[in-house]
């Protein structure tokens, strides 16, 4: 099962449409300037905008209590990288005054596939530290039966435990049992597979969703048109991020790619970047591994994997071109490894696009990227006569493109003479 997380904003309008309260939305801005926009009645909160956790330790949230104090504030979270991930937007909210907190949440057991509903009345923290430091404040109950709507003994057991841990009466459990319910009915309408209110805060108003989060199957998204239109989103998002414009690139021409290093990484001056274009998606997961243990053990920690690709399947010709494109284009990278163990894959199409790209990439003047690689499996014949072919008709384009035919050389030696070449390029001592 596939992931794709909301933002704290999306989540939130997703529960206020299930009738969670949540606080005054005063707007979200891309740009510290866009602040002066927004009426905002003070105090606020100022939230930054990604899709990881650990904001609130890393200073990506603050309180502020008027114009001057903002201005200065939002300022600092727009220099903030979280994570390794930049902030993009900042979330600008009422800020609430408050009683109690509490959590509630519901999840998947990857093992089962059994609904869990989670609860405590020690919210606003961590909720794996309080199963840790203090797990009888935890009730934790284990659904079995994937019903639509939860059991209104359940139901009254999780409402009444949250306020017993608070210290309230009936009717403040009554309260907060609907909101309970109503955590796990947009759980399962919205095809999800987290939902979390961290913390709920008990208000004069009645509970409070102060911070939300929505993680949903993306693979279930084609029964979301709805939920993403009120969204605004056109499609699928990355599962801890946006996506790159690398990965928006690769989704477009249909093959999967993730980026390793966080857009805009700066490179090491000493350091060897690494694009890779492998078979399938186990042999895309191993040559990460792969290359970075070569570097490592060879090359004294210098050599750096950029990316994660998927190109089995049964490409086109025009798809695998497009593969060494992106990483060509991708000015990061130094060094391109390839493999293709031709099952479902053509060895034949895969030597036609990557010549392809670069006769291509010749004849508009662009960057060409040394690649190293080998092929074995379906069609390898007349992959090599054609290879032989080209090799003899178009030397000086082809002259970065080092393949070897069969199993003359494990992938581990492959992988070595491309770096080992890579690093006399530059004069550096290997």
């Amino acid at each position: 099962m596939q992931a794709m997380r909301l933002y704290e904003n999306e989540a939130k309008r997703l529960f206020e449409t299930k009738g969670i309260r949540i606080p005054v939305q005063y707007g979200s801005v891309s740009s510290p300037e866009k602040m002066r926009e927004l009426k905002v009645k003070y105090p606020a909160m100022l939230k930054s905008m990604v899709l990881v956790g650990g904001r609130g330790k890393a200073g990506g949230i603050k309180k502020v209590t008027n114009a001057d104090e903002a201005e200065v504030e939002i300022k600092r979270l727009f220099s903030l990288r979280i994570k390794g991930y930049p902030v993009g937007s900042v979330l600008v909210e009422e800020a609430l005054e408050y009683t109690g907190a509490c959590y509630v949440g519901v999840t998947m057991d990857p093992d089962t596939y059994d609904n869990i509903l989670i609860v405590s009345a020690s919210g606003g923290v961590d909720i794996e530290e309080v199963a840790r430091t203090k797990p009888e404040a935890i009730m934790k109950v284990r659904l079995t039966d994937n019903a639509m709507r939860l059991d209104p003994a359940v139901k009254k057991e999780a409402g009444d435990f949250l306020a017993n841990g608070l210290k309230g009466d009936a009717k403040l459990g009554g309260r907060l049992a609907d909101v309970v319910e109503m955590v796990y009915i947009a759980y399962q309408e919205f095809d999800a597979k987290v939902c979390e209110i961290n913390p709920l805060l008990i208000t004069p108003a009645g509970p409070v969703a102060a911070d939300a989060k929505m993680v949903l199957d993306d693979n279930a998204l084609f029964r979301q048109s709805g939920t993403m239109e009120v969204l605004g989103l056109s499609g699928k998002r990355h599962e801890v991020a946006e996506p790159t414009a690398n990965e928006t690139r690769a989704d477009k021409a249909g093959f999967k790619y993730v980026d390793l290093l966080p857009e805009g990484a700066k490179k090491e001056a000493d350091k060897l970047y690494v694009g890779l274009v492998p078979g399938g998606a186990g042999y895309g997961i191993f040559s990460i591994d792969e290359v970075a243990n070569v570097g490592d053990r060879f090359f004294g920690g210098k050599v750096v994997p950029v990316n994660f690709m998927d190109s089995g399947g049964g490409p086109t010709q025009s798809g695998v071109a497009e593969m060494f494109h992106l990483l060509m284009d991708y000015e990061i990278v130094d060094l391109i490894i390839t493999s293709r163990f031709g099952g479902i894959s053509s060895c034949d199409i895969f030597i036609r696009g990557l010549v392809q790209a670069l006769k291509e990439r010749h004849k508009a003047g662009k960057r060409v990227v040394p690649v190293y690689g080998r092929m074995v499996g379906t069609d390898l014949p007349s992959a090599h006569a054609f290879l032989d072919k080209e090799r003899k008709e178009n030397p000086e384009i082809l002259k970065d493109m080092h393949i070897i035919i069969g199993n003359q050389k494990v992938m581990v030696d492959v992988i070595k003479d491309g770096v080992d070449e890579a690093f006399k390029s530059r004069g550096w001592k290997v």
